[in-house]
């Protein structure tokens, strides 16, 4: 298990530290080899990568099976790449909390002035010929039935990591790796990043999810959303308001968002206003979404804070409401809900410690009400009956589609 989960921190740990150099690398699992690392323009394989974790330190052996199925593997996906032969070889690098031992090929393969392909080729031809040890038997032949060329091809792009930190002594090199400073909230920024990137690692490893890879980028813009927890830092404001046409309101004349508003008897003036504030919160958070200043994760925290806000409120005004209360003073409570969730919404940022602009979270309060749902326990209203009329919202466009 913790070798599983040694991979893991691996992953993560190897994007942290390419992400000073491209941010556009991206990371994934359990598809070609154990961890993989893409050029994020092509998707082209940089770097296969296989993680061998021995609690207890002793010697990384050359006829051993930790060494011997990761030749394997990677004959495996190089034959799934087309590239034993000819293209752009990807690093093939092993990881192991092992020490290689003075005198074996594997040393000859680590970094540094020491690494001699051609000598290594040479001792790692012999033991793949060798009729023992029977546990690396087929490993050893895929490998000895190889071409010279494909042979010294492959040998050349192996990389030999050894003496690595085991599990309990990676966080010093995660902490590195992301730029966490020592300092009051270090232990806290790493403790959080390393929450975030387990979850996606579970996404990652999932064949039935969305999500096939990671991106330094991604990375970079989390940390920055979990380190401004702790030392806020202003979103940039890059959308400029103005009046909308009559055609663009025009757009979201049949939307659940101008319904709600109609429900509570908002007059035209009035909804031309909130869908002014909703037109451009939603670019300006699809800007932050584009430009990686904030994640998915982070503005649906910030949905979730506008949502208890609106939550308080909706309870406050509809208390009074009684099965008998005419149709009148339900849309008047409902204008009260609206006009007092605008109120409460407008000043709280999408990033804690941040500067904001009130029509942000107002029109994000329409974009919830837009999305509203009677199945959908955070579903946002203004009318006191809202999902009973949103659902013949739904029927009728559904009608009307159909």
């Amino acid at each position: 298990m913790t070798g599983y989960l040694y991979q893991c921190e691996l992953a993560l740990l190897g994007l942290a530290e390419r992400s000073w150099v491209d941010i556009t690398i991206e990371v994934r699992m359990e598809v070609l080899d154990d961890i993989e690392f893409l050029h994020g323009a092509t998707s082209d394989p940089l770097e296969l990568l296989q993680s061998k974790h021995r609690e207890r330190a002793g010697r990384f052996s050359e006829t051993g099976k930790d060494f011997w199925r990761s030749v394997a593997s990677w004959i495996d996906a190089l034959t799934a790449l087309g590239r034993l032969s000819t293209g752009t070889m990807p690093q093939l690098r092993l990881i192991t909390t092992q020490v290689t031992a003075e005198g074996d090929f594997l040393r000859l393969l680590r970094p540094g002035p020491g690494r001699s392909v051609d000598d290594a080729l040479t001792r790692m031809y012999q033991i793949a010929q060798a009729t023992d040890p029977d546990n690396t038997a087929n490993d050893r032949r895929k490998f000895a039935d190889l071409t010279p060329s494909q042979r010294r091809r492959l040998v050349a792009a192996v990389e030999i990591n050894d003496a690595y930190p085991v599990m309990s002594d990676l966080d010093s090199s995660l902490a590195r790796a992301l730029g966490i400073r020592p300092g009051e909230h270090a232990h806290a920024i790493l403790h959080d990043v390393k929450g975030w990137w387990y979850s996606v690692a579970v996404e990652l490893l999932d064949r039935k999810s969305a999500r096939a890879s990671v991106t330094a980028q991604e990375l970079q813009c989390r940390l920055q959303e979990i380190t401004d927890r702790y030392a806020g830092t202003n979103l940039p404001v890059t959308e400029s308001l103005r009046r909308l046409t009559t055609a663009e309101i025009a757009v979201y004349e049949h939307d659940l968002v101008v319904a709600q508003m109609r429900w509570i008897g908002v007059k035209d003036r009035g909804i031309a206003t909130h869908l002014r504030d909703y037109y451009f919160s939603r670019a300006q958070r699809s800007s932050w979404l584009r430009t990686f200043k904030i994640t998915e994760e982070g503005l649906g925290q910030y949905e979730r804070l506008l949502w208890d806000e609106w939550d308080h409120v909706f309870s406050r005004h509809i208390n009074a409401i009684e099965d008998d209360t005419p149709p009148e003073q339900r849309a008047a409570a409902g204008r009260r809900v609206l006009d007092d969730t605008m109120d409460r919404v407008a000043g709280i940022p999408a990033r804690p410690g941040s500067n904001t602009e009130g029509w942000i979270g107002r029109g994000t309060m329409h974009g919830l009400a837009d999305r509203a749902q009677v199945t959908n326990e955070e579903s946002v209203g203004w009318h006191p009956n809202y999902p009973d009329l949103c659902l013949e919202h739904d029927s009728r466009r559904a009608g009307d589609h159909g």
